[in-house]
């Protein structure tokens, strides 16, 4: 068994040091960036902890350990204390989320404890554009107004339920996962093509930091698919992301998804990393 030296949770002391951390891959760590660059690391308004490997001036890795657990920047040793965190917690994220090396030697510590997860996840590239698009953008995608949040929301919740397994109304009735699709629409980050009240195409950039930003959401209504809605819409999120957020524009995507993969390569996102989700 490896030797090492124990988590700590961090706090507001150690921000800029966390930054300088996550800063050193921008599209690996936007998700966890964004919410500390608006938030900050006290654990009230984070939503979970912050743990971090190494002494103060030496921080070497990360957990986010909200409603996702998500490593960063965590080899061997470090994946050993944040599961031995973890383990002595107990579970309270919904998922273990972030690189391949760093989830799957996290989850082979935490599985007899954790017992049998929902759904594992074992590939999903991560894909990003630091360009413009090579195809042209569908120009009736915009970003959605709040008065469209109920023309919106059951093609949100149709998404979830896709692309995840489960319906997000479940547990609270879906509380909190309408709150969230509200204030992206508020903050402007939503984004849809809507035609006689219903959607066509939509997405969100559900992440952004000054380097990078993150689409997810990404849906067409199934009567539509196989039209070219998605490389169109695509485009032109992709186009308003890097002329509002950042310069560079990722996602991560199911290995599996090969229609999706095709439509993000015809765009002109190019894989740069592999995720692993396991999914409680």
């Amino acid at each position: 068994m490896l030797r090492t030296s124990a988590s700590r949770v961090l706090d507001d002391s150690d921000r800029d040091e966390v930054l300088a951390l996550l800063d050193t891959d921008p599209v690996a760590n936007v998700f966890v960036s964004s919410r500390v660059r608006a938030v900050g690391l006290n654990p009230a308004r984070l939503g979970g902890q912050m743990w971090g490997f190494g002494p103060r001036g030496g921080l070497v890795s990360l957990c986010y350990a909200g409603a996702n657990m998500v490593p960063v920047n965590a080899g061997p040793e470090a994946v050993h204390a944040f599961a031995d965190r973890a383990r002595k917690q107990g579970r309270r994220c919904s998922s273990i989320v972030g690189p391949v090396d760093a989830v799957s030697l996290l989850w082979e510590r935490l599985e007899p404890y954790w017992g049998r997860p929902r759904a594992i996840r074992w590939a999903q590239p991560v894909m990003a554009i630091s360009r413009r698009p090579p195809v042209p953008a569908d120009p009736l995608v915009r970003r959605v107004r709040p008065d469209e949040f109920d023309i919106l929301l059951p093609a949100s919740v149709a998404m979830f339920t896709e692309e995840v397994g489960i319906s997000p109304n479940l547990g609270d009735g879906g509380a909190l996962y309408r709150t969230r699709v509200a204030e992206l629409i508020r903050i402007g980050r939503s984004y849809a093509r809507i035609e006689n009240g219903k959607v066509v195409f939509k997405a969100e950039v559900g992440a952004v930091t000054p380097h990078a930003c993150q689409i997810q959401g990404v849906w067409v209504a199934p009567e539509l698919r196989g039209r070219g809605h998605a490389v169109a819409g695509m485009a032109a999120v992709v186009e308003a992301a890097m002329d509002c957020f950042a310069p560079v524009v990722s996602l991560y995507v199911n290995d599996y998804n090969r229609s999706a993969r095709a439509v993000y390569r015809k765009v002109g996102f190019h894989e740069v990393d592999t995720f692993m989700s396991v999914l409680f």
